[in-house]
């Protein structure tokens, strides 16, 4: 664990309605239900500084639905999300279902709302939620129910999407990261996307842009480009590469996703495979 934990497990008193919540928040740009009249008024805040906030959302919500089909096109029929967030109009489970029949997934989040919320949705034996926290990966890999649901011997599709943003330096995400990556079997798949520094009007739009969200349980830690790529350290990504999440197959060339709207390149988004 790093020296940030503390710090961060004191913010997760996530039941507080009247404290902004981070995943919330992104509920109510995708359009969602749950979350309540301080995220709302956190998210609003948002989009006064950054208009296109919402649109980014859905963007990388377009992302992940087109990289879950990619990777059932090539065979993968198990997958690990981690840090998933609250389930909204279409899930990682739903995607991967309806791209590969049986498929199965296993979410993690340390969220008690997140895992509330996921475990009410389940509906069938092919999907568990898990309560975990990223840092703890050793803990969350020889979770039982993981690994009742999860053959290792067998290719993994690693889903860690507007995730790691929310992990301070203090924490070693890029450890984090390549951990998670060293337990998968060779031909496992990493799908990441991450929020971008320096890519808002000016230094006083993002400092706003992080004032709200140290407001939240989850402050954000955006990183540039090269900090972004380093999380594929020792995998071989795929084309396009590390890209905005909206340039990642933008023409819906991957089966069963259509091409998003146009959205700022706020959050660069990749796959990466695991070749040994």
């Amino acid at each position: 664990m790093g020296t940030g934990e503390g710090d961060y497990m004191k913010r997760q008193n996530v039941f507080d309605h009247d404290c902004p919540n981070a995943s919330r928040i992104y509920d109510h740009l995708l359009g969602g239900s749950d979350n309540h009249a301080p995220d709302r008024v956190a998210a609003e805040e948002l989009l006064k500084v950054a208009p296109d906030a919402a649109d980014v959302a859905v963007g990388n919500r377009a992302f992940l639905k087109r990289a879950v089909n990619y990777l059932a096109e090539r065979g993968i029929r198990q997958f690990l999300d981690i840090g998933s967030g609250l389930p909204t109009r279409e899930n990682t489970h739903q995607m991967a279902q309806a791209a590969a029949p049986g498929a199965r997934v296993v979410y993690v989040d340390n969220d008690p709302i997140v895992f509330a919320h996921i475990q009410a949705i389940l509906s069938d034996g092919n999907t568990v939620a898990t309560s975990g926290d990223m840092r703890a990966t050793e803990k969350i890999l020889a979770d039982p129910r993981l690994n009742e649901m999860i053959n290792f011997d067998g290719p993994v599709g690693v889903i860690l999407t507007s995730v790691l943003h929310y992990v301070s330096d203090a924490d070693d995400p890029h450890d984090i990261v390549g951990r998670i990556m060293r337990a998968m079997p060779p031909g496992s798949y990493l799908v990441l996307s991450h929020s971008k520094h320096g890519d808002v009007a000016n230094q006083e739009d993002e400092e706003r842009i992080l004032e709200i969200y140290n407001r939240t349980n989850k402050p954000l830690y955006p990183r540039d480009r090269a900090q972004i790529i380093q999380f594929f350290d020792g995998l071989d990504i795929l084309h396009p590469g590390v890209v905005p999440v909206q340039d990642w197959h933008p023409n819906g060339d991957v089966p069963g996703a259509s091409a998003p709207d146009y959205v700022p390149g706020h959050i660069l988004g990749g796959v990466a495979v695991k070749l040994h």
